[in-house]
């Protein structure tokens, strides 16, 4: 396959599915007009059984870039990416959420990337931009903090086999056609697609510069559903790739039952047992507020990382015992 992208140009298809929200199109088709890339590229946006749909944002682009538009019933992210990628006329697919924003370096470190070092798969970090808003800040800091995921998202240079997530990854023609693109799950598809890559022979890679801005959820109530939906994936996943469970997937679970187990402890017993805890969300608050500069964010950051852990931790526990 090296061999034969050594002969043929890239050219990019990105696949972005939508689901009723037209706002988050305009801002990424937007990023999109302000790519320093100089080679051709196709958008194909996947209208997901939208009842608010972006149509029209879409005729307001469509000088500027080249998009194709569908729209189909409502079948989840995952198969409306697979729609995407099966109308595609590219050979390297990008897929994107609806709700990131491109830098304008994007296309073109990508594309530097992959023409330096072939894989059939690759993923990016994310970042909170300068325009999100408090909560956007701090959900992203604790998505994306080494001392509350460790940095597997994209924070650490020299990852092995790095695993891509949907919101920001690529993926090429043949290994789409070879592992059929995502499978049904609602949560955990990318991972899922990942392991069925790695299995079939495909390599991934981390690529530094291919960064996006990430809004994510903008309310408490949503990043807790979401990171629940996220716990709730992952025992499955374990189920189905035995060798890729980890002790440390189990880290939210205990974390939240440390915590209120030493809060009694503390009310009944001694205030010492709450130590450890009140130094770790220290340890957040720093972080925290040496990355965005902000009190505000920093101290929203302590309230998005217990709902994190609150979140995943329910939603593994849940999905491990009683599912």
């Amino acid at each position: 396959m090296l061999f034969l992208y050594l002969y043929m140009q890239l050219k990019f298809s990105l696949i972005i599915p939508v689901y009723n929200r037209p706002q988050e199109i305009e801002e990424l088709l937007y990023s999109l007009t302000k790519q320093d890339f100089k080679e051709s590229f196709e958008i194909l946006i996947i209208e997901d059984g939208s009842e608010k749909t972006c149509e029209r944002v879409i005729n307001r682009y469509d000088r500027e870039l080249t998009i194709r538009y569908f729209f189909k019933e409502n079948t989840g992210a995952g198969l409306s990416r697979n729609f995407g990628m099966e109308k595609a006329l590219g050979n390297y697919f990008i897929i994107l959420d609806s709700d990131v924003l491109l830098p304008k370096h994007y296309l073109s470190d990508v594309y530097n990337a992959l023409n330096s070092n072939f894989t059939d798969a690759f993923g990016g970090a994310d970042k909170a931009h300068i325009s999100f808003n408090t909560w956007q800040k701090a959900i992203s800091f604790s998505m994306t903090s080494l001392f509350t995921t460790g940095g597997i998202r994209g924070k650490k240079k020299g990852l092995g086999k790095f695993q891509p997530r949907s919101f920001n990854m690529g993926i090429s023609k043949s290994a789409f056609e070879t592992t059929n693109g995502f499978s049904e799950l609602k949560y955990g598809e990318d991972i899922d697609l990942t392991f069925r890559l790695w299995s079939a022979g495909f390599k991934t890679q981390f690529i530094e510069d291919a960064y996006v801005y990430h809004k994510r959820r903008t309310s408490i109530k949503s990043f807790y559903k979401q990171t629940f939906n996220f716990g709730t994936a992952r025992p499955y996943l374990n189920k189905k790739y035995p060798g890729s469970a980890k002790l440390t997937y189990w880290f939210p679970s205990l974390f939240i039952i440390g915590f209120d187990m030493a809060i009694l402890l503390a009310l009944f017993l001694h205030w010492m047992f709450i130590l450890p805890f009140a130094f770790y969300f220290l340890v957040i608050f720093v972080d925290a507020l040496l990355q965005s500069k902000n009190l505000k964010v920093a101290f929203c950051s302590l309230i998005t990382t217990y709902t994190q852990f609150l979140g995943y931790g329910f939603g593994f526990l849940r999905s491990r015992f009683f599912r």
